[in-house]
């Protein structure tokens, strides 16, 4: 049986306002206004979807949080062990993109990656909620899980340890920090005539380019 999704809708009936013309000469200045703002209507607003690419080139993407943004380079974190991670270490670029239904807005970007310094990495790490800390100590993830008990003796072990050793990092763990070349930001609008602005960074000064709907 064919199932329609159309007909739901995709914002709310206000939307913000969104002048292309009157937008700082930085990505980075409009990003922390929209993030702002999106954090007063949407929850997590900080949640986006990091796209890599895998061995054989094949697209793969999952939500994660922003870490935060620091001058040009914007800051999410994993092990270097997972899908990601690994990913990462082969073909070190990546796309970010927000999604705010909230206010129809969206922000994609996407640029080359580096590694944080190790003791950046770590002081992230320990930051975490306990519970997240966990998390990363049982590791493992992504692999395939043949019995719930052995994830329930894992978590086990791994709380120990983090209450053992509360000041301690994995040192898989790791903050990547992506330097966009590129950031967009899309403003729906319910006549479909949608606001796209690109960031464009040449000879190391960001250009602005209105782009077609």
């Amino acid at each position: 049986m064919d199932r329609t999704v159309r007909g739901w809708p995709s914002f709310p009936e206000e939307l913000p306002e969104f002048d292309t013309e009157a937008t700082p000469a930085t990505p980075r200045e409009l990003f922390l206004e929209w993030l702002d703002e999106a954090g007063e209507h949407v929850l997590a607003p900080h949640a986006v979807t990091l796209s890599t690419v895998d061995a054989d080139g094949i697209p793969d993407a999952r939500v994660v949080i922003l870490k935060d943004v620091d001058g040009d380079t914007w800051a999410v974190a994993t092990s270097s062990e997972s899908p990601k991670g690994v990913q990462l270490a082969k073909n070190p670029f990546a796309a970010l993109t927000f999604f705010w239904p909230g206010r129809g807005r969206q922000v994609r970007l996407r640029g080359p990656v580096a590694v944080a310094d190790p003791e950046v990495s770590a002081a992230d790490f320990t930051a975490r909620p306990p519970a997240s800390r966990v998390e990363a100590f049982i590791g493992r993830q992504s692999q395939v899980l043949g019995d719930p008990a052995d994830l329930d003796r894992a978590a086990a072990e791994a709380q120990r340890w983090v209450e053992e050793n509360p000041g301690v990092a994995p040192e898989t763990w790791t903050r990547y920090l992506v330097t966009p070349s590129e950031v967009e930001f899309w403003q729906a609008s319910h006549d479909r005539r949608h606001r796209r602005l690109r960031y464009r960074r040449a000879d190391g000064t960001w250009h602005k380019e209105r782009l077609w709907p």
